[in-house]
């Protein structure tokens, strides 16, 4: 009984490890049509999303190159009115600071031009008198020594001490009024001493006033040189036209040089060439007694030589007076100089840094350019975000699929 009832037992476990064997392979065929159902569901969801990640990516493609297409050509239309800008503001600078450099040039140039001008048609009209007046002078002289003796000669006509003071007046105004200018002398002038010299020279500080009296020692001279004359008479003639050289000397030294009122020199005018000849080259002594009376002897030649030396002078001091117009002209030249420096210098600045600005934007549309070459032939690389996408949707389906086989379990 006992045998029976443990092969009861077993048959009983059989049959329920049977039934248990048939379960189990039913609910893994369940299982396996599940999977396979999950897994096509898979593989269309995946399709369908690949599909739509294949169109969003190229309607995106599309979208970036038609809004690259159109940056690019308003960039290259701002970089161009840049280049005409520039251009256009540079040419204008350019322009106004040389028409203003060359106006201001044209100014002091013609200022000059001017000055100069004037200076050299008052010294070619003074030459040009002087030496008309020589002419008149030399055919004068000319007439004269052809003159017969119905004629009242020259020595007859300078025989009277007034008739020599008048000529040797004459004869001095016209030298000076044909060198200097009127402001530059002054005829007849009396000074502090009641004394009247034929004239003074207006000479600028420290020189001052330098009188100019006209003397005509004739008498002793023509019998000095008058032939038929003894060596006696001839010696005392002589003798006595240095005494009269020397008495001229010391009156103009004591009339006409004053302390604090005229220069420290005088000067002695003699008409004839003959006669200053005649002083210096056979009376050293008397020259030597002029200079210590600080009396300079000079003749109408040595005399112009004087006076256009004074003239020089005069034109030196008022150059000097007009030296600071042309100084300030040139400082305002150099201020505008320096401006125009400093412009230059921040225009160049600017125009540098614009091209390097032009110089980036030609880079960046050099970089669009490759990107649209390598979209075009199909080069372009998944970008590093596209891949941590994929990554995270495999990941996500890794997870879906755990969830279902856990629902499953």
């Amino acid at each position: 009984m006992p045998d029976v009832l443990i092969a009861v037992l077993a048959l009983a476990i059989l049959v329920a490890l049977i039934v248990l064997i048939v379960r189990m392979a039913g609910q893994a065929a369940a299982i396996k049509g599940l999977q396979d159902g999950t897994t096509r569901a898979l593989e269309e969801k995946h399709r369908a999303m690949l599909t739509d990640l294949h169109g969003g990516l190229t309607q995106q493609s599309d979208r970036l190159t038609s809004r690259l297409s159109e940056e690019l050509n308003q960039t290259r239309e701002t970089l161009h009115r840049l280049q005409l800008s520039l251009a256009a503001n540079l040419g204008e600078t350019t322009d106004k600071l040389n028409a203003k450099i060359d106006q201001r040039l044209e100014q002091i140039a013609g200022k000059v031009n001017e000055r100069l001008d004037e200076g050299f048609k008052k010294t070619n009209e003074t030459f040009v008198s002087v030496m008309q007046r020589l002419a008149t002078i030399d055919e004068a002289q000319k007439k004269i020594e052809t003159l017969t003796g119905s004629v009242v000669t020259l020595q007859e006509l300078l025989g009277d001490k007034r008739s020599r003071g008048a000529f040797g007046e004459v004869q001095l105004e016209a030298l000076i009024r044909n060198m200097l200018p009127p402001s530059a002398f002054e005829f007849q002038y009396t000074l502090s001493s009641n004394a009247r010299a034929d004239c003074v020279l207006k000479l600028p500080d420290p020189t001052g006033l330098v009188c100019v009296d006209s003397k005509f020692p004739l008498e002793n001279y023509h019998k000095m040189l008058a032939p038929g004359v003894n060596d006696v008479e001839r010696t005392l003639a002589q003798k006595q036209f240095r005494a009269d050289v020397k008495k001229h000397v010391d009156d103009i030294a004591k009339k006409y040089i004053i302390p604090n009122e005229t220069s420290d020199g005088a000067v002695m005018f003699v008409p004839a060439e003959a006669v200053f000849a005649e002083i210096h080259a056979y009376h050293s002594e008397v020259v030597d007694h002029a200079n210590a009376k600080r009396v300079w002897i000079v003749s109408p030649t040595t005399l112009m030589a004087v006076l256009n030396t004074a003239r020089a002078v005069l034109k030196d001091v008022e150059t000097r007076k007009q030296i600071h117009v042309i100084k300030e002209a040139l400082g305002r030249l150099g201020q505008d100089f320096r401006r125009f420096d400093d412009r230059m210098k921040k225009l160049a600045d600017h125009i540098r840094l614009a091209h390097q600005d032009a110089e980036d934007v030609q880079t960046s549309s050099r970089k669009i350019s490759q990107q649209f070459q390598r979209i075009e032939s199909a080069e372009l690389e998944s970008p590093p975000d596209s891949q941590t996408h994929s990554q995270n949707e495999a990941a996500q389906l890794r997870v879906v699929e755990r969830r279902d086989d856990g629902k499953g379990k």
